[in-house]
């Protein structure tokens, strides 16, 4: 659906910082080089922990972070072959099923008891170990974001890892909002943004912004020709709820992962392209120095701006939930719009699945999924419009 571009005061909804998440995508947890043989990973999706570990066969698995004899948190086990054992009893639990396979003060033939911990849909992918926190039966048709530059050797990728004491939503829409380009004019930034495009559907906003730079980071990042001109270029912002992909004219390609983990934590795992000026045997030899330098010496300095940013925005809601605020840019209000639809969509979704004994209850399975607003105070989409 096409969406006006005019900027024009709206009253934003507070409670967008209370929603919870739509379970029911892939969502990335860390880099996989943090993911080492013999060692479990403590991970957390929107309240719900997940330990995850390398089996004997380097194989990743994701149990839910509790025993299902006392409630241990699993991560302080450890790995037996492709088993994860309890600290406390060393019960084992299959990695693959979640079943208790052994309970080493039992005779071999005594029957186990049913006790099993919740399995999580888990995979690598970019470089990233991703998990699957929702109704388990949709992890195989619901994909995984495309980078098309991932495997393109004429592309310079950048990893970045951010970390902010906000809410999901505050950090999306600073990546939507390309208006704050005024925050970073010090750090020779973007300046006189114009929206141009905005388009919504039922699971994705696509805004595009004519934005201007000029400056010697400008120019090494390829914007533009000399540090002293100015160049107008096209930017697309793509939000697929839950993550981001941006793209700047053939210059520079930006794929933002996030992973909410309560209401007041976010993280994130940025994928950056670039296409560098540089001769294809330089690039080769500079790639490995280039991709460590530009996020701590470049990146890093525009983020720290941005999470100050965010977690003062968050630091002030927490203060007086009920003050009012206005937003005129409708990109950020279409992305609220569809962040709380998708957080009813799956709140509707776990009611009719728990009221019918026939259906899979992943709700139930996992009711931390579903915290966010009470149910007396969620909010309607409508509201948003």
């Amino acid at each position: 659906m096409e969406l006006a571009t005019a900027l024009k005061g709206q009253t934003v909804q507070n409670k967008i910082r209370e929603v919870g998440i739509n379970p029911n995508y892939w969502y990335p947890v860390g880099w996989s080089d943090r993911f080492q043989p013999n060692q479990i990973v403590p991970v957390v999706i929107w309240h719900q922990s997940i330990a995850v570990y390398r089996d004997s066969d380097g194989d990743l698995h994701a149990l839910e972070n509790a025993c299902p004899h006392r409630g241990v948190e699993l991560h302080k086990g450890k790995i037996h072959g492709k088993h994860l054992a309890c600290p406390y009893h060393g019960w084992e639990f299959s990695g693959s099923t979640g079943e208790c396979v052994t309970i080493p003060y039992l005779p071999k033939t005594q029957k186990l008891p049913c006790a099993q911990a919740r399995v999580f849909a888990v995979q690598e992918k970019y470089g990233l170990v991703w998990i699957f926190p929702g109704d388990q039966a949709l992890a195989q048709v619901q994909p995984v974001l495309e980078a098309k530059e991932f495997d393109d050797s004429e592309w310079l990728m950048v990893p970045v890892t951010a970390h902010f004491k906000a809410h999901f939503s505050i950090c999306n829409e600073n990546a939507m909002d390309v208006f704050h380009g005024f925050l970073h004019e010090e750090l020779q930034g973007w300046f006189d943004p114009v929206l141009t495009d905005l388009k919504e559907t039922e699971s994705s906003v696509r805004a595009e912004y004519q934005v201007s730079y000029k400056g010697h980071m400008a120019k090494f990042l390829g914007l533009t020709d000399r540090a002293d001109q100015v160049t107008t270029l096209p930017i697309t912002i793509q939000y697929n709820y839950p993550h981001y992909a941006t793209t700047l004219q053939g210059v520079s390609a930006l794929y933002l992962m996030r992973l909410p983990v309560s209401p007041v934590e976010s993280r994130s795992f940025a994928l950056f392209f670039f296409k560098v000026r540089l001769p294809k045997w330089v690039l080769r030899t500079l790639r490995p120095a280039l991709s460590w330098a530009i996020p701590r010496f470049l990146l890093q300095r525009f983020l720290d701006q941005d999470i100050d940013m965010m977690e003062s925005e968050q630091q002030t809601y927490l203060k007086n939930r009920q003050r009012r605020y206005v937003e005129i840019n409708p990109a950020i209000i279409a992305l609220q719009r569809l962040i709380v639809r998708q957080y009813e969509q799956f709140v509707q979704q776990s009611k009719v699945q728990q009221s019918s004994p026939l259906q899979h209850r992943s709700a139930e399975d996992s009711p931390t999924l579903a915290e966010g607003v009470p149910e007396q105070e969620q909010i309607s989409s409508g509201s948003m419009r």
